[in-house]
C-alpha cells in the first residue's frame, strides 16, 4: 500500500478540483479507498443531488469519548485570478508549495491522511474519528448531516479541533456569519413620467442604512478581546438591477453579510434592518404603487459564532500539544461554532498556514507549516496512546 509524505498527499488532493460548485466526490473516493488500504472504515453523507459528500472515519475504539479533527475538501473559485502556473498541479518553490487549497484547507487534511497510517498501526486507547466535509465556502452549508451524526453519536466526542490556517496557533472564538439577500419589487415606467417605482433608488436607500448601522457598530466597545477589526462589520458585496438610464427599474437585488462578535443579539443587525424596511421603505414605496411594491429579504446561511470556553477538554488539550500557553480569536468564520453549537463538542481551530495566502492567485503555504502540523499530529498520536 503507498504510504504519503504530508507534502506529497497534498499534491494528490491539489490535484482534485473540488471548486464550491463542482463535485467534491473524485476526492473523497480517493481519500476512503486510501483508508481502507490502512483498515480503516469510513461512512459518507451525501447531498441530495449526489454529487458531493461529507466523510466520518474513524480509528480506534468507539466505546469512549474520542477526538475529532476536522476539515473542509472545497476550495474558493480560481476564475478571473491571474495565476503564474495551474492551481491544480502542485508546485514548489523556495520552501513554499503553491495551488489552489495548499493554505485553505487542504495542507490540514494532508497531514492528518499522511499521519492515519501511524494512527492505524497504535494501540489508541480512544477514537480518533476524521471528519471531512464540502460546501465550506458557500457559507457552511454542507457539513451539517456530518454534524448532525456527531451529535446523535451514543458517546459524545471530548474535543473537536478544526484544522484551518491559523498558523498553528490555538483559536477559541471567530465571529459569526449572517449571509442575506435582499430583493426590491417595483413598476417600470418611462423615466421621464415619474410613474414608476424605482426599486433601484429604495435598494439605495436600504445600502445607506446598512453603512449607518456598521457605522454605528464600530462604535461599540468589544465584548471579547483580540479581534481584528473589534467590532461586528457590515458589508454589501454585490448589486444587480435595472435595465436602461431612461427606464425605471422594477427589480433590484443585492447580497450582503455581516459578522458578529460573539455575544448575545446576534440577529441585531438583521432585525433592525428588516424593522427599518417595514417601518419606513416599504410604505413610502406603498404611495407609488400599493399593488407592486415588495421587499423580501432572504437568510441564505448562517455561521455561528465560536464561542470560548475557557479551560474545555479541546483547549487544554490543544494547547498542550502546540506547546503554547495563549489561545488567539480570529474574525473569520469556520465551521467549529457549527461543531460547538450544533454537535455539542467542544471545539478550536488550529491548523497550518495563513489566512493572509487563502482566496488570492498563487495561494501558498510554508513547507515548515506542514511540518508543524506533522509535528503536532505526531504528539497527538503520543497522547492518545499513552491516555486513559
Amino acid at each position: 500500500m503507498k504510504e504519503y509524505s504530508s507534502s506529497e498527499m497534498l499534491a494528490k488532493l491539489i490535484s482534485f478540483d473540488t471548486t464550491s460548485w463542482k463535485s467534491n466526490l473524485e476526492l473523497i473516493d480517493f481519500v476512503r479507498k486510501y483508508l481502507k488500504d490502512h483498515d480503516v472504515s469510513s461512512q459518507v453523507f451525501y447531498n441530495e443531488e449526489k454529487t458531493k459528500a461529507n466523510l466520518l472515519a474513524t480509528i480506534g475504539p468507539q466505546d469512549i469519548p474520542g477526538i475529532i479533527l476536522s476539515g473542509h475538501t472545497d476550495v474558493v473559485p480560481v476564475a478571473e485570478q491571474n495565476w503564474s502556473h495551474d492551481p491544480f498541479d502542485m508546485t514548489e518553490k523556495d520552501g513554499r508549495l503553491y495551488g489552489r487549497g495548499t493554505c485553505d484547507m487542504k495542507g490540514f487534511i494532508a497531514c492528518v491522511l499522511a499521519a492515519v497510517p501511524d494512527f492505524a498501526q497504535a494501540d489508541l486507547k480512544e477514537p480518533l474519528h476524521l471528519a471531512f466535509s464540502y460546501d465550506e465556502e458557500t457559507g457552511c452549508t454542507g457539513v451539517m448531516s456530518l454534524v448532525e451524526y456527531v451529535r446523535a453519536m451514543p458517546i459524545r466526542s471530548r474535543a473537536c479541533i478544526v484544522g484551518e490556517p491559523t498558523n498553528m496557533k490555538v483559536v477559541n472564538s471567530h465571529k459569526g456569519i449572517y449571509h442575506l439577500l435582499t430583493r426590491i419589487y417595483g413598476l417600470e415606467a418611462h423615466s421621464s413620467t415619474d410613474r414608476g417605482l424605482n426599486a433601484v433608488m429604495y435598494g439605495a436607500e436600504m445600502i445607506c442604512f446598512l453603512n449607518k448601522l456598521a457605522e454605528e457598530m464600530k462604535m461599540r466597545a468589544p465584548l471579547v478581546e483580540g479581534f481584528d477589526p473589534p467590532y461586528t462589520t457590515v458589508h454589501v458585496g454585490r448589486i444587480k438591477g435595472g435595465t436602461a438610464a431612461n427606464i425605471t427599474p422594477s427589480y433590484c437585488e443585492f447580497e450582503w453579510d455581516y459578522r458578529p462578535m460573539p455575544g448575545p443579539d446576534q440577529e441585531e443587525v438583521m432585525d433592525r434592518f428588516k424593522a427599518h424596511v417595514a417601518e419606513n421603505i416599504l410604505p413610502s414605496m406603498k404611495t407609488r404603487s400599493v399593488e407592486y411594491a415588495r421587499v423580501d429579504t432572504e437568510l441564505l446561511s448562517i455561521v455561528p459564532t465560536l464561542l470560548p470556553e475557557t479551560g474545555s477538554s479541546a483547549e487544554t488539550l490543544v494547547l498542550a500539544l502546540a506547546n503554547q500557553n495563549d489561545v488567539s480569536v480570529v474574525s473569520y468564520g469556520t465551521e467549529a461554532g457549527i461543531f460547538q453549537a450544533t454537535g455539542g463538542v467542544p471545539t478550536v481551530v488550529c491548523g497550518p498556514g495563513s489566512i493572509l495566502q487563502a482566496h488570492k492567485p498563487d495561494e501558498y503555504i510554508e513547507k515548515s507549516e506542514l511540518s508543524s502540523c506533522d509535528e503536532f499530529l505526531g504528539r497527538l498520536l503520543h497522547a492518545m496512546k499513552t491516555s486513559g
